[in-house]
């Protein structure tokens, strides 16, 4: 999915797709997943706060609470686009555009965490982890794009992997942070990035053409027969 794709256009209630009103009351379901799971009730406290058919939005989510989790994660990652447009991201170093996306993400979230924790319980269930690992990859696909990743080869993979798993672990430590300002979350995120950045350098030195690369006998060779 492209990333304007992420940002669906306003429309009427009436014209609205079931796509979009999956959007409009994921957060809303969040907010109340937090007191009634990711329950039948949910969907209907969402529909009243949102003044939709009830009957209407159970259909949206006939799939069930990984429908309604897989409906929240994407409504995260149209918050994040619209908090840091593309343009905003290019004037920083590839650091801060990843921790400012993940941290885009936590704040979106925040104030829903036990509405998390019963997802990631419920992500969990054996019936649920592959659907739960691609969804992690997708929104890894996006924080890359959105940071403006074009790799085609076997990075693009390898990039969207470790940062699926940071981000997941992150999740974690976020769901579970009774620190002020979630400043447990923050150094744990901090650590993480900085790892992927050294992983990233040392790939790209070892990816290097090998004539580009350091090579010791080489080195000694040149010190013993200096160039003319």
């Amino acid at each position: 999915m492209s990333i304007d794709a992420l940002m669906p256009a306003d429309r009427p209630a009436e014209d609205a797709s079931l796509d979009d009103l999956r959007l409009r009351l994921a957060p809303l379901l969040a907010d109340a997943a937090v007191f009634d799971g990711w329950s039948a009730e949910a969907i209907r406290s969402a529909a009243a706060q949102a003044g939709v058919d009830a009957d209407v939005a159970a259909y949206a989510f006939r799939g069930g609470a990984m429908e309604m989790i897989a409906a929240w994660i994407a409504s995260v990652d149209v918050a994040m686009a619209r908090a840091l447009p593309r343009a905003e991201l290019a004037a920083l170093p590839v650091r801060e555009r990843i921790r400012r996306l993940v941290l885009a993400r936590l704040d979106a979230i925040a104030g829903q965490e036990e509405a998390l924790s019963r997802a990631m319980a419920i992500m969990a269930l054996p019936q649920n982890v592959a659907r739960a690992l691609k969804l992690g990859w997708h929104s890894a696909d996006v924080m890359w794009r959105l940071a403006g990743d074009t790799a085609t080869d076997y990075n693009h993979y390898t990039k969207r992997t470790i940062l699926a798993g940071v981000y997941g672990a992150t999740l974690a430590v976020f769901a579970d942070d009774h620190s002020a300002g979630k400043a447990d979350t923050h150094a744990f995120l901090e650590r993480r990035i900085a790892g992927i950045m050294r992983f990233e350098k040392t790939k790209a030195q070892l990816l290097r053409p090998v004539d580009e690369r350091f090579s010791m006998a080489r080195f000694l060779g040149r010190l013993r027969y200096p160039a003319k």
